[in-house]
């Protein structure tokens, strides 16, 4: 799915009518998809009695054209005019069966109040993407009330935003209070970038684009280069896994991790690499630990660091070196801590034992799986740094130079600070340019962690998760990330793609674990790891 703005979603639509699809026509595409979506069969039990509350603009006219689609299949189906005269489209739908009521003859709201309490479902088409707060008295006078009454209801109908629910601002995310909660939002041809900011997003539930039929080939539509992750998209990344496969096809995800402070942190990791598939997971930690973590995690092989005090120290180095022979990736930093001995460590590694040539990395989706990259001697695999290892790379000077092109940082808003001398709150603000500014300067893939995780490529790609929980606001839950994409790196995806993959599906195993306990609060890393195997469930 494509991310828009307002602004850019117009110049689609004007390129489209040009080209012959005119604007006539997408309006009834839209109509059609949206008709289409409710008669699935996934909403046959939600009845087949619906009201649209239909404004004046196009998504009213999208309202009044799925609602024609719907009589005319037997539904009972009212439209409720606010600000819109009686046009051709009103005349349709009464010609198909349809129900006509106005706000202008409801001075009480009593006709709107026995439409909501006999619907099975709402269609919101009142306001559209281009509206700008606050809003007018009769439009709020509408809301208000469909508000109040869909609250007060006993058995709340299902309520479907038509490309956006009306209040809200599609470039900001700026809501107004009147604006109604959609359970579901079906949005037309593209994302609008406010759907995915708060507090609009919280407004949107479930989010569905609907196909108006534009040219794949418009210049104003194939330019974009933000996508929304989805399961279609997630799933055409994932590898294939034949029934034939060994242990050995799916690669070896080698974490260098760990310390006495965060022993939990190298477990998550590992345990998430092998939650999305990896064929054998290699645990690299200060010597210590393992006598703490190994009893809970009998499926990894381990490699046993030197050590100070139960931290990584600068002769590990070497030894981790030495294990790269059979990793299909590296993941460091996970709970590595920032003490002398482990910042020489990584000052070690990356100059002596794995110094790249930057020239043989590879990046995208094509020409990227299972490469590494000859260095120092030995191969190099593709690398993912977390945590505390970006905190350690911040201080070395020319770090970017140090790590292979096309490596994957996994940094949250404060590390990203850190890597970038550049305020937590300019880069909260600015969330997407910056990721993407940072991913060309470095070559590396960025994953800027937070609501609404960002996925930039050097190359000017980015990708949204479109996810915004509370649940994935404890401790470790980032490990699990850096795990996830570690463990679909070793299987052979490419920088990209891993991160992209294993975002969505540490967003989703959060969401899923936050229903599994019925709450966002309760969720621990450890849920939302186990909750991994659900999230892949849904793809495959």
């Amino acid at each position: 799915m494509k991310l828009v703005t307002v602004e850019q979603m117009r110049a689609i639509e004007k390129e489209a009518d040009a080209r012959g699809l005119t604007y006539a026509r997408m309006m009834e595409n839209a109509g059609r998809a949206l008709a289409d979506s409710v008669l699935h069969p996934a909403f046959a039990r939600r009845g087949t009695t619906i009201i649209g509350l239909v404004g004046p603009g196009n998504n009213g006219g999208d309202t009044l054209i799925a609602l024609t689609h719907l009589a005319s299949a037997g539904w009972s189906a009212t439209a409720y005019l606010v600000k819109r005269s009686q046009d051709v489209l009103v005349r349709a739908l009464a010609s198909a069966g349809g129900e006509i009521q106005e706000l202008s003859r409801d001075p009480d709201g009593a006709i709107l109040t026995r439409q909501l309490k006999t619907t099975d479902m709402v269609f919101d088409g009142i306001l559209g993407t281009g509206i700008r707060l606050s809003l007018k008295d009769e439009v709020s006078l509408a809301l208000t009330r469909a508000g109040r009454l869909l609250a007060e209801s006993a058995a709340r109908p299902l309520v479907i935003a038509v490309d956006c629910p009306s209040g809200v601002d599609c470039d900001t995310g700026e809501a107004a209070p009147e604006t109604l909660r959609a359970d579901l939002t079906i949005t037309m041809a593209a994302v609008k970038e406010g759907l995915l900011k708060l507090p609009a997003h919280d407004l949107v539930g479930d989010l569905q684009v609907a196909d108006i039929g534009l040219p794949t080939d418009l210049p104003s539509l194939t330019s974009l280069n933000t996508e929304v992750a989805t399961a279609s998209l997630v799933s055409s990344l994932m590898p294939k896994r034949a029934s034939d496969s060994h242990k050995g096809t799916f690669g070896t995800a080698l974490i260098a991790a760990g310390s006495v402070n965060y022993t939990g942190a190298a477990l998550l990791a590992g345990r998430a690499a092998y939650r999305v598939g990896a064929g054998l997971v290699t645990m690299a930690v200060p010597a210590p630990l393992h006598g703490a973590v190994a009893g809970h995690f009998p499926e990894g092989t381990w490699v046993l660091l030197p050590h100070e005090l139960g931290v990584i120290a600068r002769q590990a180095a070497h030894v981790l070196a030495e294990s790269l022979v059979r990793a299909t990736a590296l993941l460091i930093g996970p709970g590595l801590g920032g003490e002398q001995t482990t910042r020489e460590f990584m000052q070690e590694f990356l100059t002596t034992a794995a110094a790249p040539r930057r020239e043989t990395a590879a990046m995208g989706f094509v020409g990227s799986r299972r490469g590494k990259v000859e260095s120092g001697g030995r191969s190099m695999p593709p690398l993912i740094v977390d945590a505390d290892g970006l905190r350690i790379l911040s201080q070395m000077p020319d770090w970017d130079a140090m790590i292979p092109a096309g490596s994957v940082l996994t940094p949250h808003p404060g590390e990203m600070s850190a890597l970038t001398g550049l305020g937590v709150e300019e880069i909260q603000a600015n969330r997407r340019e910056v990721a993407l500014k940072f991913a060309r300067q470095w070559q590396q893939v960025v994953v800027l962690k937070g609501a609404f995780t960002v996925v930039a490529a050097p190359d000017g790609r980015a990708t949204i998760i479109p996810v915004a929980s509370s649940a994935l606001a404890k401790g470790g839950t980032g490990d699990v990330l850096a795990g996830a994409i570690v463990g679909l790196r070793a299987q052979g995806l490419g920088g990209y793609e891993a991160a992209v993959a294993g975002a969505w599906l540490h967003g989703r195993a959060g969401l899923a674990a936050a229903r599994r306990l019925g709450a966002s609060g309760p969720v621990l890393a450890g849920d939302v790891c186990e909750a991994l195997s659900e999230a892949v469930g849904e793809i495959t």
